[in-house]
């Protein structure tokens, strides 16, 4: 079907970013930047893509939320068992995307990816809505099923299962992984496609600010 781009073409102008005006620590201008978003509305604020490679070299990437994040990186949840969990374990890399539209801004992240500790992943998955954590015992992630009445009947098996109105415990096929960051690049939407790139590269245990040609 014929497609006009150009109908859709739009100038950015709500920001600028500069080297010079940036925090110097990543992680707090990361914080900035994800509670004027919150601040903004916008659904699903920390919606990110996560995005991987497959046992095929072909580049694998979907949409998960944050769950937390601090100095020691970007946290998210899934299955062990699904494609990501499996890409996950095969190369412990992995690279985020958060864009905000609303604010003309997007943050890329990329770096290492491992499991977080037991604990963490059981208080991610506790403070999950009880239907939630049932789902995620009924769901093989991943696999072919016949039709959405086979995971309706098993999501309906597991509850019958639990003591009335009990929450199951986390499965030892699900939990958390970290993001450790090499590299996180903030981008600001700017007039006429010059926008503003300022990445942060890690250099040991200090980060060196660059700005990037849009």
């Amino acid at each position: 079907m014929p497609f006009d781009a150009s109908t859709l073409r739009k100038d950015y102008l709500r920001g600028e970013l500069d080297e010079s005006a940036v925090h110097p620590n990543p992680f707090v201008q990361f914080d900035s930047w994800l509670n004027a978003a919150i601040a903004a509305n916008l659904i699903e604020a920390n919606a990110m893509t996560v995005a991987t490679v497959d046992a095929e070299g072909q580049p694998a990437a979907r949409t998960v939320l944050l769950k937390s994040f601090g100095s020691s990186g970007f946290v998210f949840a899934t299955s062990y068992d699904s494609d990501k969990g499996r890409q996950i374990a095969a190369t412990h890399r992995a690279s985020l995307l958060f864009y905000w539209p609303a604010l003309e801004r997007q943050v890329r992240i990329s770096g290492s990816i491992d499991k977080v500790s037991p604990e963490e992943s059981d208080a991610i998955f506790n403070a999950r809505p009880r239907e939630a954590r049932i789902s995620a015992l009924a769901s093989q992630q991943s696999q072919v099923i016949p039709n959405r009445e086979y995971l309706v009947q098993r999501v309906a098996e597991v509850a019958a299962s639990l003591p009335e109105g009990e929450a199951p415990s986390r499965p030892d096929t699900w939990g958390g992984y970290r993001v450790v960051p090499t590299s996180i690049e903030f981008w600001q939407g700017r007039k006429n496609r010059l926008h503003d790139r300022i990445r942060y590269r890690r250099d040991g245990e200090s980060w060196i600010i660059e700005r990037l040609a849009p």
